[in-house]
């Protein structure tokens, strides 16, 4: 009886389950560049005037994982129509670029968009939402709350109703607070709202790697996670800073390598597609 209680136990924080022993599938993180920013003034990215008259280019990255026989998109990037623009695109004083499409990365790996299963969206901004379109035999992984904020009218800044509309034709399996994917603790969208009100991050357990955190945009930069330091246009200040202490307190728990997903330090350290993490 002690013996069976043994193998039965679980590690439970924060609404996160961890198996003792599990048997876990071979699981690989691939990053995928999946667009480019450019900003003239980064002084959106907070609050109180920390990056103020300050230059940078944003990338903004997608990451595909295999769970056994199982493909996982995490965020959808920019849209691949815009690397038909040689020089990208121009929008609300904001330069867009796609130097290589979602789709021929996919490509690159032996796989069609139809050979993902899930695609699971940190929020619906039009950066992480972008290629939502590609996908429409996937199951989208997306907050209720998430979906009908940006379903809204006026349209929030950010969001562009027709890739919301493409989440909505497709198969969606909502996420309400945290969702273990696939049942075992290896794949497990955590709720950090805050920047938008059904914002999630992800949790990776990689066998050789070990605990990763992609945060989504619960930060932008290293600088606005260390400090705790609030775009401007957050749906609220006070998630964000909750948000940012969660992932905090899960990394420090499970001794978790936290990947600011827009940082560019952060993507440049990143093994780039063909190469992965296991």
């Amino acid at each position: 009886m002690i013996r069976a209680l043994l193998f039965a136990h679980v590690w439970c924080v924060a609404g996160l389950v961890f198996a003792a022993d599990p048997v876990k599938p071979p699981m690989r993180l691939y990053t995928l560049d999946c667009g480019r920013i450019d900003f003239e003034d980064e002084h959106v990215f907070s609050d109180t005037g920390d990056h103020d008259g300050e230059k940078g280019v944003m990338p903004v990255p997608c990451f595909l994982i295999k769970h056994g026989d199982n493909w996982v998109l995490w965020d959808a990037g920019l849209g691949d129509e815009i690397a038909k623009a040689q020089t990208g695109e121009i929008k609300v004083g904001l330069h867009f670029r796609v130097p290589v499409t979602l789709e021929s990365q996919l490509a690159d790996l032996g796989l069609k968009p139809d050979d993902v299963k899930y695609v699971g969206l940190s929020h619906l901004h039009a950066d992480h939402s972008g290629n939502a379109a590609l996908f429409p035999k996937a199951t989208f992984l997306v907050s209720s709350t998430e979906l009908a904020w940006a379903d809204a009218l006026p349209t929030p800044d950010g969001v562009l109703p027709d890739r919301v509309a493409a989440v909505k034709r497709a198969s969606i399996r909502p996420v309400a607070g945290d969702l273990d994917v696939f049942g075992d603790g290896t794949v497990q969208m955590i709720s950090t709202p805050g920047h938008t009100p059904g914002h999630h991050s992800l949790v990776l357990r990689l066998e050789k790697t070990g605990n990763i955190i992609l945060t989504g945009d619960v930060a932008h930069f290293q600088e606005n996670y260390d400090r705790g330091l609030v775009p401007l246009g957050n749906y609220s200040r006070a998630e964000t800073l909750a948000a940012i202490g969660r992932v905090r307190g899960l990394a420090e728990h499970f001794h978790a390598r936290v990947v600011i997903q827009h940082a560019s330090d952060v993507f440049e350290s990143m093994p780039k597609t063909p190469a992965y993490l296991e």
